[in-house]
């Protein structure tokens, strides 16, 4: 596999924060679920109480 430049890897907004973050090696398989851009908004998201939406049936 040839290495690609970090400007050409996919990007998304994180959910809590609303900053840019890029695709990383350990995110290959689980990509489409990965919201957020490190563990610190994932847990401010869950405390402040607002899921996103996620569980609500």
């Amino acid at each position: 596999m040839r290495m690609r430049k970090k400007h050409d890897l996919p990007q998304k907004k994180c959910l809590h924060c609303g900053l840019p973050f890029t695709w990383r090696k350990k995110w290959e398989k689980v990509w489409n679920e990965v919201k957020y851009c490190s563990d610190r908004c994932r847990n401010e998201r869950k405390r402040s109480g607002d899921a996103g939406g996620e569980g609500a049936a």
